[in-house]
């Protein structure tokens, strides 16, 4: 994630206009994904007058902070969270979803590197992917140098949300997951640990749901270890019930430390939960799910054995 320590960096990460991966590349770009508001009226909390949505391109960054560098499209001033929604081929189709937490410290949202690309990535496999438009810039209440805390009320949010549509969408209501990157990463944590508690009032039947999600995925995170000291954040904990976790993260990562990782890893193993780690030498930040010739380049394959492993690819029950 792109935690405050680098905010002005990350603000300006970047990666390269190039083809997806392999692995995606066959998968229909032609169908227009569905568009859904997650609440039903306006988002809780929500003062800022910060003007319109905007999507821009990223300025460039200096290789040895991002596996690639040039400009990807971004999405910031979000008031409206939605979720877009990508489905997979019927023929594919294992019934699983999973919610999309794109990157940007929680300034912006990297949508094609970490939104689009990943839903493609997802479709291939067979999964539902769906976009989480969370509000995006930080608020002026929120205090600096922590997580913004209206995302994690629109994830939450986004996890009951989809419960409640299971039905209608084709979906195992006990098959769903998240994957965030960057803040997005933290995000996705979060949205795993904080299930015990909701964080904002219900607005509607929707939230008699549970918010837990049945998987989380967290790529190249920050916000997840304490600044001085080895352990989690505070305000992060990993109760009894937390979902599996699988966690991704380049070993020379100058935006956000793998420390951040492998910390939330030993938390989960201590607290009895089941947790994959991959930490990948020689990978800096940003490497999302595009072919960049290294080793972490296989980190969607690792993780796609996992979800199998997990029972959350196999065929339908």
């Amino acid at each position: 994630m792109r935690y405050a320590a680098a905010v002005s960096l990350s603000a300006l990460l970047c990666v390269a206009w190039t083809e997806a991966r392999d692995d995606v590349k066959d998968e229909k770009k032609d169908a227009k994904p569905e568009v859904v508001r997650l609440w039903p009226g306006e988002a809780p909390d929500e003062t800022d007058k910060i003007g319109p949505e905007t999507t821009r391109l990223s300025p460039k960054l200096d290789r040895k902070q991002v596996e690639v560098t040039k400009q990807t499209r971004m999405v910031t001033n979000v008031t409206t969270p939605t979720l877009t929604i990508y489905r997979p081929a019927k023929e594919k189709d294992v019934g699983t979803a999973v919610l999309i937490c794109p990157g940007g410290g929680y300034w912006n949202l990297f949508w094609e590197l970490e939104g689009e690309e990943v839903a493609a990535w997802l479709q291939s496999i067979g999964v539902t992917g769906m976009i989480l438009k969370y509000r995006v810039p930080r608020r002026a209440d929120d205090t600096k140098g922590e997580p913004a805390r209206r995302p994690l009320q629109d994830a939450q949010r986004s996890v009951s949300l989809v419960r409640s549509k299971a039905k209608d969408w084709g979906i195992d209501p006990k098959r769903i997951g998240l994957v965030g990157f960057s803040a997005g990463g933290h995000l996705a944590f979060a949205t795993a640990t904080s299930f015990e508690k909701r964080t904002y009032k219900a607005a509607d039947d929707v939230d008699r749901l549970s918010c837990r999600p049945d998987f989380s995925i967290s790529v190249y995170s920050g916000y997840l270890k304490a600044k001085d000291r080895d352990e989690l954040s505070p305000g992060l904990s990993v109760p009894k019930g937390t979902p599996p976790l699988f966690f991704a993260h380049g070993g020379d990562d100058l935006i956000s430390d793998p420390g951040h990782s492998v910390i939330a890893y030993l938390a989960a193993k201590r607290a009895g939960v089941p947790a994959e780690l991959h930490v990948y030498a020689g990978t800096a930040h940003d490497f999302g799910v595009r072919k960049v010739d290294k080793p972490c380049d296989g980190w969607t394959r690792s993780c796609a054995d996992w979800m199998r492993q997990q029972g959350f690819l196999g065929n339908r029950k």
